[in-house]
């Protein structure tokens, strides 16, 4: 679709007021009215067209609105043509010797106005679409406001057991603070849906949802794999020949005493049940597994060294 600048369009600044527009509008359609322009027909036409989409979306309030917020291509993209020109008034242009046939012609619609304005002089509504005419109906709703995303970021211990926190968005020109709840055992990358808090609804219609994606901050301690979580615990080479004690935290708070039997081998997990996270259901949680890992030393002493000869001799 063509880029369109309708301010450029009409020759108007974008602080131009709405009087401004509208009188500048009128002479240019007077200039460009098909049967009136002298010259090119099919130019003055398409120039006709071009200054009756830019004054339908710019005399409207709303609709200016979203076109300064979008951009001329987004919004041409985002609307139909009937949205466009839905309660635009023209009435004046048939003041002046615009027929209501040579309209119709011009952009495929039979008159009528839906949307409170008025387009043409007729007493009953009718649906305006651009490329045809549909006859007599009601109007269609109008079109729901553009959703939008944020990221927000979570820590372990609130994607395990919930929290509420505040987004800040922009909203009419001023920053609003919109709460949200994050459940329990809401992972990373979930999109939590806030209902009417997205872009401002066009034309009256319904404002877009805000959606907040969690993106996971990363612990210090934790490692997290799903609803598991990992731990490394680093034991002595002696330690796991002769076996030992260690402690490990948990995500609740707790400190738990795990024993480590002999001969365990480096990076071997043992498991603590239901110590992980919750699972969306609320009903199970995920596992805590603690990996340990046998330290070989860089460096021994004399007597150390003697001491693993001897093991090396004894077939250790």
């Amino acid at each position: 679709m063509a880029e369109m600048d309708y301010y450029q369009i009409l020759g108007v600044g974008r602080e131009a007021s709405a009087e401004e527009i509208k009188k500048v509008y009128r002479k240019l359609a007077m200039k460009y009215h098909p049967d009136k322009a002298k010259g090119d027909k099919k130019l003055a036409e398409e120039k006709f067209k071009q200054i009756s989409e830019a004054y339908a979306v710019l005399s409207n309030p709303e609709k200016r609105q979203q076109y300064d917020q979008v951009g001329s291509q987004a919004f041409r993209e985002r609307f139909s043509r009937e949205d466009i020109f839905k309660g635009a008034d023209f009435s004046e242009m048939f003041d002046f010797g615009l027929s209501e046939g040579l309209w119709s012609r011009l952009f495929g619609g039979t008159g009528g106005g839906g949307g409170g304005g008025r387009f043409g002089r007729q007493p009953r509504t009718r649906v305006f679409r651009y490329g045809g005419p549909e006859g007599f109906g009601a109007q269609p709703p109008p079109p729901k406001g553009e959703d939008l995303q944020v990221e927000m970021p979570i820590t372990l211990h609130e994607m395990a057991f919930g929290t509420e926190k505040v987004v800040a968005m922009p909203h009419d020109g001023q920053v609003e603070k919109i709460a949200v709840k994050i459940p329990p055992g809401a992972l990373p990358g979930k999109r939590l849906r806030v209902s009417g808090k997205g872009g401002p609804a066009p034309m009256g219609g319904t404002p877009g949802d805000l959606y907040v994606k969690l993106r996971e901050l990363e612990h210090p301690v934790f490692k997290r794999e799903g609803y598991d979580l990992y731990v490394d615990r680093r034991i002595k080479f002696t330690e796991a020949i002769l076996g030992t004690k260690v402690t490990v935290p948990t995500l609740d708070g707790k400190t738990m005493s795990l024993k480590v039997p002999p001969g365990t081998q480096s990076y071997t997990k043992m498991r603590l049940k239901n110590y992980g996270l919750p699972q969306a259901s609320g009903k199970t949680r995920g596992d805590q597994f603690v990996r340990i890992i046998v330290e070989t030393p860089a460096d021994l002493s004399k007597k150390q060294k003697a001491l693993v000869e001897e093991m090396v001799k004894e077939g250790l």
